[in-house]
């Protein structure tokens, strides 16, 4: 397969980050990252440009992360609340996505794009969260996010009772499952002797 040499402009996860010289398949180059401007062709005529760009890049680069360090050490102290309806259990009639959380942010007066908020699923039921904020490439910001249901405490003071009474028995079965795995063929449930009924 033809592969072509190009310099990155920009930070690309499945590539590597700006400034990086790499090999690509040829369409992939002439289609996408050519067009959108990610990228320059790395020929034998430009090398010297090629070059001067880079230390340009690489510059840019180590004040966008020192810019990013300092955005991190005053967002550090950020913890984000959401009241939304739920049901029984916790379960939110809906859901908190990564525009919500943008959206949070946004009123708090910090600008983050909603793709730089990591979150796999929307959260769907009440409790407390870890949301990770990618600020850079190597500078991530760990966001307390808090869901609780609408009406008050008192309703969230049941929930987590009943979740963590829940819990608690989870944990007490699987203590008792594995003190039974433990014992092996020793222990076996006290056989009862039924007498027929005459």
């Amino acid at each position: 397969m033809a592969s072509t040499t190009v310099l990155l402009r920009e930070d690309i996860d499945t590539l590597g980050g700006r400034g990086e010289v790499v090999k690509v398949r040829a369409g992939y180059a002439r289609n996408y990252l050519l067009p959108q401007g990610l990228a320059t062709l790395a020929t034998k005529g430009n090398v010297r440009q090629i070059e001067l760009e880079r230390e340009a890049l690489l510059k840019k680069a180590a004040v966008e992360r020192a810019t990013a360090e300092a955005q991190k050490d005053q967002m550090g102290v950020i913890e984000l609340a959401f009241v939304r309806k739920a049901g029984e259990g916790g379960t939110l009639f809906g859901s908190v996505t990564s525009m919500d959380i943008a959206e949070a942010l946004q009123a708090k007066g910090y600008e983050i794009d909603r793709r730089k908020i990591a979150l796999r699923d929307a959260i769907k039921e009440t409790g407390e969260y870890k949301v990770k904020v990618r600020l850079h490439r190597d500078v991530v910001l760990e966001v307390p996010v808090t869901v609780t249901a609408e009406g008050g405490g008192e309703a969230a003071a049941e929930e987590k009772a009943a979740k963590k009474g829940r819990k608690a028995k989870a944990e007490t079965s699987d203590v008792d499952a594995k003190l039974g795995d433990a014992e092996g063929d020793a222990y076996t449930e006290p056989a009862t002797e039924e007498t027929p009924a005459e």
